[in-house]
């Protein structure tokens, strides 16, 4: 078993910081990390992975890495992030592999899951149920309404950022328990990452719209989650034409990967070996 290591990879115009640990002909599980963390939120899970045998792939996704940090919010669609991830198991020569993400990262595989169903072995959605059934929530559930009003705090081009990086950026930092999260501890990189919600969270936008999903799929859910209600992560199974399992963490709260990375791991090994 190989030691984690950093490699810069291409895909399309970009160049994209992507760290890679665990046997080197194990099985590939591409981990993608959502707001405000980056890969470094899975340490603890992939420890755990490495030990099951499996190969990690955990890019800093498109705004996260310096190397792929466009301007404007159109850069930032689900689909172009979709195809980021693919790009980049192209550029590593991996024909397909076990998705894992979570939160926004987790959006981010669903719509892999939808774009790609061939490459993708599997699915583990932690934290955030199918976009469909996210929307679906915030239209009808006032809980999840409720849930979700950091939404207009982070529309707000300027006055999010300054929100967040006054008193040395320590209202950003104290959002979630760490993971990576310094790395948008400036302006222009905390700007990229907002754009996941500025170019898809919105009515109508993609972050909501997703087909059904063909792919063998767990979704992963901390039932103390203040952010994602039981609404959606009850109505996911709607959106699934494949083996599904809704796997609840009774004491789980929304940081899943930091907070409970055994019972994760646990998950995500389970589901690659079921499949």
């Amino acid at each position: 078993m190989d030691s984690a290591h950093t490699e810069q990879v291409p895909a399309g115009s970009w160049t994209f910081d992507v760290s890679i640990g665990g046997p080197e002909h194990g099985v590939p599980v591409l981990l993608l990390h959502g707001f405000p963390q980056t890969e470094e939120c899975f340490d603890l899970v992939r420890e755990r992975l490495h030990e099951a045998g499996l190969r990690t792939i955990a890019p800093r996704q498109r705004g996260y890495s310096a190397g792929a940090r466009p301007t404007g919010v159109d850069a930032y669609t689900m689909k172009q992030l979709a195809e980021d991830a693919a790009g980049i198991l192209d550029g590593l020569d991996v024909p397909y592999a076990h998705l894992v993400g979570h939160g926004l990262g987790a959006t981010v595989a669903w719509h892999f899951a939808a774009q790609y169903p061939l490459r993708a072995m599997s699915l583990t959605a932690v934290s955030f149920g199918h976009p469909s059934a996210f929307g679906a929530a915030m239209e009808t559930d006032e809980d999840q309404r409720q849930r979700s009003r950091y939404l207009d705090l982070f529309m707000r081009a300027g006055a999010a950022e300054q929100s967040l990086l006054d008193n040395d950026a320590r209202t950003l930092l104290a959002t979630a328990p760490g993971g990576g999260i310094e790395a948008l501890a400036n302006e222009s990189a905390l700007t990229a990452g907002l754009n996941w919600y500025r170019a898809n969270m919105v009515p109508g936008g993609e972050g909501f719209d997703c087909p059904a999903i063909e792919v063998p799929t767990t979704l992963v859910w901390g039932a103390r989650d203040p952010i994602a209600g039981p609404t959606q992560a009850k109505g996911t199974g709607r959106f699934l034409r494949a083996d599904y399992r809704l796997s609840e963490v009774p004491d789980g709260d929304h940081w899943l990967p930091l907070r409970a990375p055994a019972a994760l791991a646990s998950e995500i090994a389970l589901r690659t070996l079921r499949n």
